[in-house]
């Protein structure tokens, strides 16, 4: 349905929690990877910023009108169709790539943050539990807190790089950091019980991938301050670790089938969302 390439480049971790999945929802899933990492790399390019901001255009018009010649954008909207994805999820996503391309961007606020989080990657979590089956409501609200975690952890990761671009979603400060990392803390906590219930054959890969990208998290922690953090480099996953993780997830999985909580009651942090936009109406 879609190339695997995007998914197999980009991103290592989902790719590698790919294999746990059935080859036609893999590519699924890999289609839906493909469109965000298209209009992504619009926003990353080294172009001019009005050059950026025609071509984010012109991909957002050729979406919006269906131009299937595009391979991106024609999986794309099978996938809206079989899924029932709704528009106003993918218009989010949108908005929030735009939202980056500007020659500066300072967040001063956690209400701004996990309105991005959510718009870029909250969105992202919600669409593939979709794809993944997933309809109860309290479920779908915590595939978007998974999709905001892995967000927090990459804006944890990522901030000297950020600011090359001139972006600053959260300050240099080891401090802020770590408060960022305990904040995605909660999101992962959220997503956890709801895993019950994606269909078994799916569960898997999704603790994987939970696993996985959370451990970046812990990775930072462990820098302890500042100068250990900027020396690092970028803060990844080996392979020996990832091997690590996947085996835990075989733990969470048992835990999942024995325990008998749900997530009926979880309180999903989702009122600063909430004031600007509307979660129910894209569940």
């Amino acid at each position: 349905m879609a190339n695997q390439n995007y998914l197999s480049i980009y991103a290592k971790s989902f790719n590698w929690a790919g294999f746990f999945l059935p080859k036609q929802t893999y590519l699924k899933c890999s289609a839906l990877y493909d469109f965000c990492r298209v209009a992504d790399n619009i926003a990353d390019s080294d172009e001019t910023i009005e050059i950026k901001k025609r071509k984010f255009l012109d991909f957002q018009d050729n979406f919006n009108n269906q131009k299937f010649d595009d391979p991106v954008i024609k999986n794309m909207w099978q996938l809206i169709k079989e899924f029932h994805i709704p528009l106003k999820i993918v218009q989010d996503l949108l908005d929030g790539i735009n939202s980056d391309i500007q020659k500066n961007i300072k967040i001063n606020k956690k209400k701004d943050l996990l309105l991005y989080s959510y718009r870029v990657a909250g969105t992202v979590g919600l669409m593939m539990a979709k794809i993944l089956r997933v309809s109860k409501k309290n479920s779908l609200k915590s595939a978007i807190d998974l999709g905001i975690a892995m967000q927090l952890t990459n804006i944890s990761r990522d901030v000297v790089e950020d600011l090359n671009f001139g972006r600053s979603y959260i300050n240099l400060n080891f401090e802020e950091i770590k408060s960022t990392i305990k904040l995605s803390e909660n999101y992962y906590e959220n997503s956890f019980y709801s895993i019950k219930e994606i269909p078994f054959a799916f569960r898997f890969a999704i603790l994987v991938a939970r696993r996985v990208y959370r451990k970046i998290g812990y990775k930072i922690l462990n820098k302890q301050n500042l100068e250990n953090y900027k020396k690092s480099g970028k803060i990844y996953v080996t392979n020996v670790e990832k091997i690590v993780e996947t085996l835990l997830s075989i733990f969470d999985l048992i835990k999942l089938s024995l325990i008998r909580k749900n997530d009926d009651n979880i309180e999903h942090d989702h009122d600063l969302i909430n004031e600007e936009i509307n979660l129910n109406e894209r569940i």
